[in-house]
């Protein structure tokens, strides 16, 4: 799927991760259409007085950036062949490589919005980030990655806050109905808040190892940008307001999910909504006959095709089948035909399913209907895989002992009671390293006592060790 670059903390994404991530891509903007966004695109360099302009996020991001300084190179003089900055081409501003885009999009937006009329703004881009990583692994945390981010703009708060909470509702379908992994819809404390937001919501995900991911993120900005960069309209009455805003995006950490929530030891196990080759078709023949089984295999390949679905005959004469089941088992493709002329005389077709790797043999008259049907009973098997395995490893505790030790045993989230103050949240941070991953929008208040403090409590948080 990926590899390291010569390039220190950065990926290449090979080709066959890359087509994961395409699907990934088309899919989530037809969603994303479909709640009337558009796309635009905003340059990858944002002037260092534009990212200044909102302190907190400029804060926040201050340490990962990547800055340019100057604007060209020239022959080095002292080393014959090689290169160097020229002195002389220093920029009179230097210029933040794209961390995130809020700055250059509201530096933007002032130029767009006058008044009521302009409103809702409801912007996407796809692009490239830079974040610098000094600790980086593939695909979870890079020094650059791809990822969507929307940016809108709108007239009243109540309008802002309901897009954020719809945006967080459309990551939470695209991750259990795509990515088959179920979430956690909740809200960041403002230890975990964006910077620059007033209140930032989430999907948390569970791995197999127990461990905690962020999966998407949606950010409520309130008035902060907007103010920043005095982006205001004038309302129905002839006033003048300062519009509201909200952020959110996902990124090909979503890569990451997919492998570590589904993945076995023997490869990957993709969902079939996101497979790049959903059926893969390996021929069984001798000597000589590969032309003619190929021929009898086409109506079984074009009635997949027919269907919609993805499916790859794999006919190289230079490996022998085993090896093809081996490599496309790794690779995760949903499910497998192997069909010899011998299968395709008796009527019957051996098929494997990748996710239980159990072995049938379907009737060759039916066996596009039912492969159709198998991929979605794969596709629904792989998720409730997940989603029992979160249950398992989600645990209601008491002392602040029981919760040490649930970390330290089976891991996954962990629902305990803090005070909800900055200091608490830190220590517990420090002792084990777990962090708030959420407040639940679905978990109901419950009053109970700090496992840390015994102060008062109103609601269980979810905490976890994460990626």
């Amino acid at each position: 799927m990926a590899e390291n670059s010569a390039v220190r903390g950065c990926m290449v994404i090979k080709p066959y991760g890359y087509a994961i991530w395409e699907k990934m891509q088309r899919t989530l903007d037809d969603m994303f259409k479909r709640t009337g966004h558009e796309n635009a695109y905003f340059p990858i360099f944002i002037p260092k007085s534009l990212f200044e302009a909102e302190e907190k996020n400029a804060e926040g991001f201050a340490k990962e950036c990547a800055v340019v300084t100057h604007y060209r190179l020239q022959n080095d003089p002292d080393k014959p062949g090689k290169l160097r900055v020229d002195p002389n081409a220093k920029l009179e501003e230097e210029l933040v490589v794209r961390p995130t885009s809020e700055a250059i999009i509201w530096s933007t937006y002032k130029n767009w919005v006058q008044s009521y009329r302009d409103l809702p703004l409801l912007i996407n881009q796809w692009a490239n980030v830079v974040r610098w990583e000094m600790r980086t692994r593939l695909f979870l945390r890079t020094a650059e990655f791809l990822w969507q981010e929307g940016h809108t703009a709108h007239a009243t708060a109540e309008e802002a806050v309901a897009e954020t909470r719809q945006m967080l509702d459309v990551y939470a379908e695209f991750a259990e109905e795509h990515l088959a992994l179920p979430v956690v819809k909740g809200v960041k404390t403002p230890n975990e808040r964006f910077a620059g937001a007033e209140d930032t919501y989430c999907i948390e995900a569970l791995m197999q190892d127990g461990k905690a991911l962020q999966a998407g993120t949606s950010h409520f900005l309130g008035q902060n940008f907007a103010k920043a960069f005095d982006v205001t309209f004038a309302n129905k009455e002839g006033g003048l307001e300062h519009v509201w805003g909200t952020s959110w995006g996902v990124s090909t950490r979503l890569m990451g999910a997919l492998v570590m929530a589904h993945s076995d030891d023997e490869g990957l196990v993709l969902p079939p909504k996101l497979a790049p080759i959903q059926v893969v078709i390996v021929p069984i023949y001798k000597t000589g006959e590969l032309d003619a089984l190929l021929e009898r295999i086409r109506p079984i390949q074009q009635g997949l095709i027919a269907r919609g679905i993805a499916v790859k005959v794999d006919s190289r004469d230079t490996e022998r089948p085993g090896f093809k089941f081996a490599e496309w088992e790794m690779k995760g493709v949903p499910v497998r035909l192997a069909i010899g002329a011998r299968d395709l005389d008796s009527g019957l077709v051996e098929v494997a399913r990748r996710d239980t790797k159990e072995k049938m043999s379907l009737p060759l008259a039916d066996i596009v209907a039912s492969v159709d049907q198998l991929l979605n009973d794969i596709q629904a098997n792989i998720y409730q895989k997940a989603k029992a395995y979160r249950e398992e490893h989600t645990t209601r505790v008491e002392s602040y002992d029981e919760f040490k030790q649930v970390l330290d045993g089976k891991g996954g989230f962990v629902l305990a009671h803090y005070d909800g103050t900055s200091e608490t949240e830190e220590r517990i941070k420090e002792e084990t390293k777990a962090t708030v991953r959420c407040l639940a929008l679905a978990e109901p208040d419950e009053e109970g006592i700090c496992m840390v403090t015994g102060k008062p409590s109103p609601r269980r948080a979810y905490f976890a060790r994460a990626y």
